[in-house]
C-alpha cells in the first residue's frame, strides 16, 4: 500500500537523506495511528510510547509529534497515519555525533471494514522473537523479527502467526497482542524480554481492570493458550480480531472479545474517553 502523502521535518516530500541513520542501522522509533471522523482518539497514549522509546534510545522527545498529529488528521475523515522518527543523518559509523532527528509522517488510506464476529485463521510462526529487555515494548525500526516470521506463509486464509521467544514462550502476533480467556480470567504474555506493548493492548487490560475482570500476565506454554475458552487479538489499525482457528485447533467467537470490540467503538466514536 503506497502512502497518499508524506511529510519530511514539516514540509511535504518524498526525498529520504541517504545517511539518515534509520536507513543504516534502524536507529529509530515509529508509531501507527488510526484517524476516524479526523480525531486520533489514542494520541495521548502514543505520545507517552514514543516518549518512553525515546528515553529508551537517548533520543529527544519531539515536541512537533502532538502538534502536527491532528493537523496531519484534519480533514481526513479515516485513515491511517505512520509517524517515523530517526536519530538523523551523519557520517558512516555508529556514533551519533550530534545528528538532527528527522520526522516523517506518512498517511495511508483506512483498511477495510471487517465484521467484528469475523474470527481469524492464524499459525505457530517457526522464527522466534531475539530477547532484548533493553527494547521490549517500544516500536523500535528494527522489525528483521516480524519481516522473518511473516514470510513463512502466503496462504491469505491465514491472517497472523504467533511469534514465541527463545525459549518456546508464546509472546504475540507479528503485528497484533496476543489475549485469550479461560474461567473468567484474561490472559496475555508478559513483554520483560520481547514484544510490543501494544495501544489496544493497553486498552484492553484498562477495561478489564474497570470491569472488575482478574488479570494474569507472565510467560506461558503454548499448552496454556490452547486450553483457552476463547482467544483474541489486538492492533491499533484493524482493531480487536476474536481467533477462531491456530492450526487444527479451533475456538467460538466468545463474550469477551465481542465486550471489548463494543468498548473499542465507543472511544472510536468519541462516546467513551480512555480507560485509566
Amino acid at each position: 500500500m503506497h502512502a497518499l502523502e508524506t511529510i519530511i521535518d514539516g514540509r511535504p516530500g518524498h526525498c529520504v537523506d541517504p545517511m539518515d541513520r534509520g536507513l543504516h542501522y534502524g536507529d529509530g522509533l515509529f508509531e501507527t495511528l488510526r484517524v476516524v471522523q479526523g480525531r486520533i482518539p489514542f494520541l495521548p497514549w502514543h505520545a507517552e510510547r514514543l516518549q518512553e522509546g525515546c528515553r529508551r534510545l537517548g533520543l529527544e522527545m519531539p515536541a512537533e509529534f502532538e502538534k502536527e498529529a491532528p493537523l496531519v488528521a484534519a480533514h481526513r475523515p479515516d485513515a491511517v497515519l505512520k509517524f517515523v522518527l530517526t536519530s538523523g543523518s551523519g557520517e558512516r559509523g555508529y556514533a551519533r555525533n550530534g545528528s538532527t532527528p528527522h520526522r516523517y509522517w506518512h498517511v495511508f488510506p483506512a483498511p477495510t471494514r471487517i465484521d467484528a464476529d469475523s474470527g481469524m485463521r492464524i499459525r505457530w510462526c517457526r522464527h522466534r522473537l531475539s530477547h532484548q529487555p533493553a527494547l521490549a515494548r517500544i516500536k523500535h525500526l528494527n522489525r528483521l523479527d516480524q519481516v522473518l516470521a511473516r514470510s513463512e506463509w502466503s496462504d491469505p486464509e491465514i491472517e497472523e502467526g504467533i511469534l514465541c521467544d527463545q525459549d518456546g514462550h508464546p509472546v504475540e502476533g507479528v503485528q497484533s497482542n496476543l489475549f485469550w480467556m479461560r474461567n473468567g480470567v484474561l490472559h496475555t504474555p508478559a513483554l520483560e524480554v520481547c514484544g510490543v506493548a501494544g495501544i489496544l493492548r493497553r486498552a484492553v487490560l484498562g477495561w478489564a481492570r474497570q470491569e472488575g475482570i482478574e488479570i494474569v500476565s507472565r510467560r506461558f506454554d503454548r499448552n496454556d493458550l490452547l486450553e483457552a475458552e476463547e482467544v483474541f487479538m489486538t492492533n491499533s489499525v484493524r482493531g480487536i480480531r476474536p481467533v477462531v482457528a491456530l492450526e487444527a485447533h479451533t475456538w467460538p467467537v466468545g463474550p469477551a472479545s465481542r465486550r471489548f470490540v463494543r468498548r473499542l467503538a465507543a472511544v472510536l466514536e468519541g462516546n467513551e474517553g480512555l480507560p485509566a
